[in-house]
């Protein structure tokens, strides 16, 4: 089972990971996660500042970020994809979250097909808050990072995605099956099923009715549903991603 650490200064446990992101993140006893989305996207740079300030207002310090939706303009190659994370991750390190390429923020990052940002940008982000007295009592607060159908290991993406190149109904159905099952292990390392799960987003711009009933639904993947996004995963080659979260509130901030 993948291994959790306790990032304390933000009151969340977290699945460790690639050095760019972290498997996903729970809350820890006192704390519950909540989302912002912003109404339009934010170029990266003045999205963290902008999250900096709302935190801020929220008398939370920036270690209270713990998860992040990200939107870009196409798929990077994998040696874009690295120059694009080490920005990315200086200023998780300047706000004293990312130490030794250790990164205990859960992300999801994808590229719209129809209507893409000419940057980077912040879409959403979740936080720590303390938790008051009857904040959705018996609900689980957590955010599984972004996976799409590459195994974690040694080598470039090239060498491991399922089915590369493939985009046929089977295919998809192969990648989809890897990706849920992904996911699973994130949740399990938290201690959490489908079950806990309240929103799962699907990331492609393939067809998914095919496999949806089998290996969505009834699974219990698609807890009301499923929200559909009309874009790519971040890297070159990968073709589906999922993600999937429990957050009590949700907002959308200017």
């Amino acid at each position: 089972m993948a291994e959790t650490t306790v990032f304390e200064p933000g009151g969340y446990r977290y699945v460790r990971g690639r050095f760019q992101y972290s498997g996903g993140v729970s809350a820890e006893p006192g704390f519950v996660i909540e989302r912002a989305r912003f109404a339009r996207p934010v170029p990266l740079d003045e999205g963290f500042r902008r999250i900096e300030t709302y935190l801020d207002g929220l008398g939370r310090p920036p270690t209270a970020f713990c998860a992040c939706e990200l939107r870009s303009p196409g798929q990077f190659t994998e040696e874009g994809f690295i120059a694009f994370n080490r920005v990315y991750v200086s200023t998780l390190e300047r706000w004293g979250i990312f130490k030794d390429d250790d990164n205990p923020v859960a992300r999801s990052n994808v590229c719209p097909e129809v209507h893409p940002p000419s940057e980077p940008c912040f879409h959403a982000f979740s936080y720590t808050v303390p938790a008051g007295a009857g904040d959705a009592a018996g609900l689980k607060s957590f955010v599984i990072a972004g996976s799409g159908e590459a195994p974690e290991g040694p080598g470039g993406y090239g060498d491991r995605i399922i089915r590369l190149g493939d985009t046929s109904p089977d295919a998809m159905r192969e990648k989809a099956r890897f990706v849920l099952g992904a996911l699973e292990l994130r949740m399990a390392a938290l201690g959490l099923t489908w079950a806990d799960a309240t929103t799962s987003q699907v990331y492609t711009v393939h067809e998914i009715q095919g496999f949806l009933a089998d290996e969505v639904v009834r699974r219990g993947a698609a807890p009301d549903g499923v929200t559909w996004t009309y874009a790519r995963p971040p890297v070159q080659g990968l073709e589906f991603e999922m993600d999937v979260r429990s957050v009590p509130v949700e907002r959308v901030v200017a």
